[in-house]
C-alpha cells in the first residue's frame, strides 16, 4: 500500500510509519518540518502548512496531487480544527480512496453512559469555533473535526477514538510516572481508595493504536471506533500493581485514604496520575467504554506489563534525573513531595491509632 501521513514526527506518528513499514508499505509524510526535522530522512517528505491561512499552507501537497500523486489512505494525526479538517479532506478527496482520522473519546457529549458504544451523541459544535485549544474546547472541536471530515468523505472516513495514548515517546508524563516510579523502587505513595478503587482505567499504547490505523487502512473499514484499552476492565489497584509486577525492583507501597491525598491538595488524575477518586468515579466513565467494535475488526492490545517497561526504559534512557511534577501544574509528584506526603501520612496514621 502506498500512505500519506499529516504529521508523522511525534508519538503516534512514528509509530504509525514503524507499522507501515514493517508491512513493506510506502510512506509519504506531510508536515512542516519543525517537529523532529532529522527524523525519518529515508522517507518522502512533503513539507507545509495544515492551515491553509499560514504560508505556504497545504499548496506544496496541492501541487503533489497535481502532478497525479495519489495514496490509498491517509492517516491524519495532527487534526484539531473543523476548519483545518475540512481542506485537508476537500483537496485529498479525489487523491487518497480513504481518509483516517485520530480523534479522542472526548468527542462524546455529556453525560456519556457507562460503556457507552460509537452509537453516544457527539458534542454539539461550538456556537463560536475558537480554535485555541484548551480542556473546554478540545472534545468539541475534535467532534467538529469528525463532522468536516465525514461532510467530505462520507463513507470513506474512518475515525478513530482513543482515549489516554500511551508508551515510548508518550510527552505528556501522566501513564509515564507509574512506571517510571516502579523502577526506581522504594516507598511508593499510592491511594487506598475504598469500594471499589476508583473507577476503570483506560489507555492504549501508540503502537497498537498505529497498528490499528494500518488495519483499516488495509481492510477499508469505514466509520467510527472506540481505541481504549485493554480488551477488559481494569481497575486502578489492578494498574498499579500490574505496574509493579512489571519490574524486578523492591517496591513498598504506602496507600493514603482518598480523602486524605485531596486535603493535602493531591490532584486527581495529574497530581497522583490516573487517579480518579471512588467519589467521583461517575464522573469518569471513558474508562468503561464500549471497544467491541474495533476489537472485532482487529484491535489488539500489548499486555501493561510490556508498554509499562518499554516506556520505562525509553524515558531512563531520554531523561534519567528528570524529576516529575517539579513544576506548577505537572503531572505526578517530585521526590521531596511524595517523601513529604508519605511522612505525614504515617504520622497521621499513628495519630489515628
Amino acid at each position: 500500500m502506498n500512505i500519506l501521513i499529516l504529521g508523522g514526527t511525534s508519538f503516534l506518528g512514528p509509530a504509525i510509519v514503524e507499522s507501515a513499514r514493517a508491512r513493506g508499505w510506502t510512506v509519504t509524510l506531510f508536515n512542516r518540518g519543525k517537529t523532529n526535522p532529522g527524523m525519518f530522512k529515508d522517507l518522502e517528505q512533503i513539507h507545509g502548512d495544515r492551515d491553509p491561512n499560514k504560508a505556504p499552507g497545504l499548496e506544496p501537497l496541492a501541487a503533489a496531487i497535481r502532478a497525479g500523486r495519489t495514496w490509498d489512505a491517509v492517516i491524519d494525526t495532527s487534526a484539531f480544527v473543523p476548519r483545518i479538517t475540512r481542506a485537508s479532506a476537500e483537496l485529498l478527496k479525489p487523491a487518497a480512496r480513504q481518509y483516517i482520522l485520530i480523534t479522542t473519546l472526548n468527542v462524546y457529549a455529556d453525560p456519556l453512559p457507562v460503556h457507552a458504544d460509537e452509537s453516544a451523541p457527539l458534542a454539539a459544535d461550538p456556537q463560536v469555533i475558537d480554535e485555541k485549544l484548551s480542556n473546554e474546547t478540545y472534545g468539541p472541536l475534535k467532534a467538529a473535526c469528525e463532522r468536516a471530515l465525514t461532510a467530505v468523505y462520507a463513507d470513506r472516513a474512518t475515525m478513530l477514538r482513543p482515549g489516554l495514548i500511551v508508551g515510548p515517546g508518550d510527552p505528556t508524563d501522566r501513564f509515564t510516572y507509574w512506571p517510571v516510579r516502579m523502577q526506581r523502587g522504594g516507598e511508593v505513595l499510592i491511594p487506598n481508595s475504598k469500594n471499589p478503587w476508583g473507577c476503570e482505567t483506560s489507555f492504549i499504547d501508540a503502537r497498537d493504536l498505529a497498528d490499528f490505523a494500518c488495519i483499516c487502512a488495509q481492510n477499508g473499514h469505514g466509520g467510527a471506533f472506540n481505541c481504549a484499552g485493554p480488551d477488559g476492565a481494569l481497575t486502578f489497584d489492578g494498574f498499579i500493581f500490574g505496574c509493579r509486577g512489571a519490574f524486578g525492583n523492591h517496591v513498598d507501597f504506602v496507600p493514603a485514604d482518598d480523602d486524605w491525598l485531596l486535603e493535602q491538595q493531591v490532584q486527581p488524575w495529574m497530581g497522583m496520575p490516573l487517579w480518579i477518586p471512588a467519589s467521583m468515579a461517575a464522573e469518569a466513565p471513558m474508562g468503561g467504554i464500549n471497544r467491541r467494535k474495533a476489537i472485532e475488526q482487529g484491535l489488539k492490545f500489548r499486555p501493561l506489563a510490556q508498554t509499562a517497561r518499554d516506556t520505562a526504559d525509553w524515558f531512563m534512557k531520554t531523561k534519567p534525573d528528570f524529576d516529575f511534577g517539579a513544576k506548577p501544574g505537572a503531572p505526578g509528584m517530585s521526590r521531596a513531595r511524595e517523601a513529604e506526603l508519605i511522612a505525614a501520612w504515617k504520622a497521621h496514621s499513628k495519630t489515628k491509632t
